[in-house]
């Protein structure tokens, strides 16, 4: 009785294929994370070639593979495919070390083959690898993105991963006489708009209304053009601050991945191309300050040093114990203070001291409901961020202590002689401490409890009580003037 013929080798891409992600920007993330200094070389890498970029970074960087968004149901059809006797071979144009230690994780693979110094083993190079091993063996071959056109060509087998309906379309439009089976397509992708849409955080946006406070606070509401120029400068803030949010997101890979929520987060997921952050965020920056060009100088410095600050937040300063806080409660602050710049006024010492002293508070409930959620899961410290669960009693006494003071100070600044004459009711003022004293107390109520989404900010989206209350207090607020 003949012997069953083997099935044909099936050679499988890595990038976007076997994981979501591509391990070339992931190291270079990693390089911007623990060697920054390195990241002066990459044009003098890339100038030697693409191949020897890949090894030279991958040289320095060692990109964090445990966690990495593959695509699931690929990834149990190789198994399955690897029980009946099939050889899977990985060949990738990533750098063939990272490559090996994919390959060693997955355990399917019979062989694994990346890019080296030389050769950046990619499309025809690709192919041309593939058909020196298989001589004139036909071959099956799995990959994810246009660049593969030329090896599904060549291909007895086509197999399509996480690939967009553009790729998909193509491959129904190659020629078949290489072809003897059907394509298989496995994992679609997200939808990659609605993926960037939620990157950009827009319900983040929400901060930068700060921006109108000083207006509110001049009685100058009315006034069309100082309201103009403090919506451009809302929006320009918006577009810094989701310029830098989808930094963030790529630099904190490694710890969003091992996050319970932040895991889902497009860039962790896989489902947006990290290719995508690399060019968006540097636009919407730019974008940022050629709109904020239409407003006082002074403005323009404050968005500099907002986002600058938190550059050095998401790099550095989100690391340390209790300065992460000070920053964040700075962070906002400095948005009141470009409100002002804005429009032309003088942003009171009160309003500082109640916004540092209020967004500090609710920079630690934030950290406090994090700890909560990582003891409920039996850890004991957060990934990438300076607190340990035994800091819960400080962080709860700090933050209530540094709530009640910017309370306090609101009922001062009601009381103040300078108040009184900016308001007709400076009284009515009064009801409002009490109304920002309950919001407080039960936003510390609810994170005690372990009930806390770990964002403030979401959180009062979504509670009704919560919006009425700061409705009340608003109302109260224009009724005083």
């Amino acid at each position: 009785m003949p012997t069953p013929a083997a099935p044909m080798p099936l050679f499988v891409d890595l990038d976007g294929t076997v994981i979501k992600s591509d391990l070339l920007f992931e190291s270079v993330l990693w390089l911007l994370r623990h060697r920054p200094w390195t990241l002066l070389l990459l044009p003098f890498w890339f100038l030697r070639g693409r191949a020897y970029l890949k090894y030279a970074v991958a040289n320095h960087a060692c990109p964090e593979l445990d966690h990495q968004p593959r695509n699931p149901e690929f990834e149990a059809y190789l198994h399955d495919e690897a029980a009946r006797g099939r050889d899977l071979i990985l060949i990738s144009a990533s750098d063939e070390r990272l490559v090996r230690r994919v390959a060693d994780q997955l355990g399917c693979f019979v062989d694994a083959i990346g890019s080296d110094a030389h050769t950046n083993l990619k499309g025809a190079a690709k192919l041309l690898r593939i058909q020196h091993l298989c001589g004139e063996r036909r071959f099956a071959y799995a990959g994810d993105s246009h660049a593969d056109l030329v090896v599904w060509q060549a291909a007895a087998q086509i197999i399509s991963v996480n690939a967009t309906p553009g790729v998909r379309s193509e491959i129904n439009s190659l020629p078949a006489e290489n072809a003897s089976l059907a394509p298989l397509h496995f994992d679609e992708p997200a939808a990659r708009g609605r993926a960037f849409w939620c990157a950009l955080r827009p319900h983040q946006w929400l901060k930068n209304s700060l921006l109108f406070l000083p207006l509110l606070l001049s009685h100058q509401l009315g006034n069309f053009d100082l309201l103009l120029a403090a919506c451009i400068g809302f929006t320009s803030f918006s577009l810094c601050a989701s310029s830098v949010y989808l930094l963030n997101d790529m630099l904190d890979l490694e710890s969003d991945r091992a996050h319970t929520s932040k895991h889902a987060r497009p860039f962790a997921a896989g489902d947006l191309s990290l290719r995508i952050g690399f060019v968006a965020a540097p636009l919407l920056l730019l974008a940022a300050f050629a709109i904020a060009a239409s407003l006082k100088t002074e403005f323009i410095a404050v968005l500099a040093i907002y986002w600058l600050a938190t550059l050095l937040y998401s790099l550095v300063l989100k690391a340390i114990f209790l300065l992460d806080a000070v920053v964040l409660a700075g962070l906002f602050t400095a948005r009141i203070i470009a409100g002002s710049a804005a429009i032309g006024v003088v942003t009171t010492d009160w309003l500082l001291a109640f916004s540092l002293c209020m967004f500090f508070g609710l920079a630690l409930v934030k950290r406090y409901a994090e700890l909560m959620n990582l003891q409920k899961r039996g850890k004991s410290a957060s990934t990438g961020r300076g607190y340990r669960v035994e800091h819960l009693t400080l962080l709860r006494r700090l933050g209530l202590v540094s709530n009640s003071v910017a309370v306090a100070v609101f009922a001062l600044y009601a009381l103040a002689p300078s108040t009184v004459q900016l308001y007709s009711e400076p009284l009515l003022l009064l009801p409002a401490c009490l109304g920002i004293l309950y919001l407080v107390l039960r936003l510390w109520s609810i994170a005690r409890a372990g009930e806390l989404e770990e964002d403030p900010v979401r959180f009062a989206m979504r509670d009704h009580r919560s919006q009425l209350v700061l409705i009340a207090c608003a109302l109260v607020i224009w009724l005083a003037i």
